[in-house]
């Protein structure tokens, strides 16, 4: 007899319930698979499953769709931030700016090698860093750098530190979903054992082949090992034959 194994992705699941409560809420009155308990926690159940696992696919495709436009984001605040650095020291090496005025922007006045900008976290530092840096300068009567002008590399530190606050806010969002989900998924596969132990225990006296159809109708899902004879029609007929050919035993009664 082939084993069986449980669901092991969402949508298996949500098919193994949803085949068991069709099947279950179909039958016949006779013909009880599955007790009425099982049947209404099932019912109850997937509902909202199936209500938990759209939400996740909603936020995720959601978060996806949104991150694409936001990598776009960084690459453009880590673009003009570098830019903007590298024409600052340009301006130092050519002495048209001290190199002392370099530590308002916290930038070493005798390196002209542009600060690690690899992370999110540095272009957040070092964006504010260099707008802080070039608006004191000004104040103290610097002139203005051009090509890109701080206000231009402020307009894309802006639109990514809004957008990154953004993507954060709906990373949590969607973890918070997904772990909802995983305390779902643990109770989703309780309740898919307990009805598939009613289901082969309801079917256990049938012949194998016969048996096995039976349980696949209400969604079990039976796996054959590595070298593992197939049951077939043929599996039945040939038990059924053993059986019927088992000679009986014939008890008489003593006075």
């Amino acid at each position: 007899m082939p084993y069986r194994r449980l669901p092991n992705t969402d949508q298996a699941r949500l098919k193994a319930l949803q085949t068991a409560v069709q099947r279950a809420s179909e039958a016949d009155f006779t013909e009880q698979v599955l007790n009425y308990h099982t049947l209404s926690e099932a019912q109850r159940f997937l509902l909202q499953f199936e209500n938990q696992v759209s939400q996740y696919r909603e936020n995720f495709n959601s978060r996806v769709s949104a991150n694409k436009q936001y990598r776009h984001l960084v690459q453009n605040a880590r673009m003009y931030i570098s830019h903007f650095i590298q024409v600052l020291n340009l301006a130092v090496i050519r002495g048209e700016i001290k190199k002392e005025a370099k530590e308002l922007y916290k930038l070493e006045p005798d390196s002209h090698i542009v600060p690690d900008l690899s992370s999110e976290e540095d272009i957040l530092v070092w964006g504010q860093n260099i707008i802080d840096g070039e608006q004191e300068r000004i104040r103290l009567g610097g002139f203005a750098i051009y090509n890109p002008t701080i206000t231009k590399v402020k307009v894309h530190y802006d639109i990514f530190k809004e957008h990154q606050i953004s993507q954060t806010m709906h990373k949590k969002t969607t973890n918070r979903v997904y772990e909802n989900l995983e305390t779902l998924r643990v109770q989703a596969d309780q309740i898919i054992l307990k009805i598939w132990n009613q289901v082969e225990d309801y079917y256990k006296n049938q012949l194998p082949y016969q048996r096995m159809r039976s349980c696949k109708n209400y969604g079990l899902i039976y796996y054959y090992r590595s070298g593992e004879k197939h049951l077939s029609p043929e599996t039945d007929k040939e038990l059924q034959r053993q059986i019927e050919s088992q000679p009986t035993i014939q008890w008489s009664e003593t006075e």
